[in-house]
């Protein structure tokens, strides 16, 4: 079941495209963009996490940090930034528990795979509450940019 606006966000700990361990809690006093998406180098995937690079700076003005994860390994979640030129972190889920706390993971996707984080977009307030989810069941489709933009600035 997806997390809904009020509660707490599950706090984690995940290993970034940069090999190290990122925490939910070391962003304590700052706004927090969580994108699920289902896999590196896929056609939806890549425009959602461009979109979110090419606003980047408006994010950022907002004292708001973006983390992409999927239940890609660190090494192909490296990869991907480095091609894509994301600003920010990309997390690991590779064992597939951040997902599922979020209510954010298929248990079969496309072409039989099981276990793929959903397409999902989790706004995080400075007390690590949740103030926007937005669980999408067809991964065709993205998250409401405009939407996240709003709350993020509110």
């Amino acid at each position: 079941m997806a997390l809904q606006v009020g509660q707490k966000a599950p706090d984690f700990i995940l290993v970034s495209s940069a090999l190290k361990s990122v925490s939910l809690a070391d962003f304590k006093g700052r706004k927090v963009v969580l994108h699920f998406f289902p896999l590196a180098f896929t056609g939806v995937c890549t425009t959602q996490l461009c979109t979110m690079r090419d606003s980047f700076g408006y994010y950022d003005g907002l004292n708001a940090t973006i983390l992409g994860i999927s239940v890609d390994s660190p090494f192909t979640l490296a990869k991907f930034k480095e091609e894509n030129n994301y600003q920010f972190d990309l997390l690991s889920d590779f064992n597939k528990e951040v997902s599922a706390a979020y209510g954010a993971l298929y248990e079969t996707f496309a072409l039989g795979l099981k276990g793929v984080s959903k397409r999902a977009a989790f706004v995080i307030d400075e007390n690590q509450e949740i103030i926007y989810a937005e669980v999408l069941e067809d991964a065709g489709n993205l998250p409401d940019f405009a939407a996240i933009a709003e709350i993020v600035k509110q």
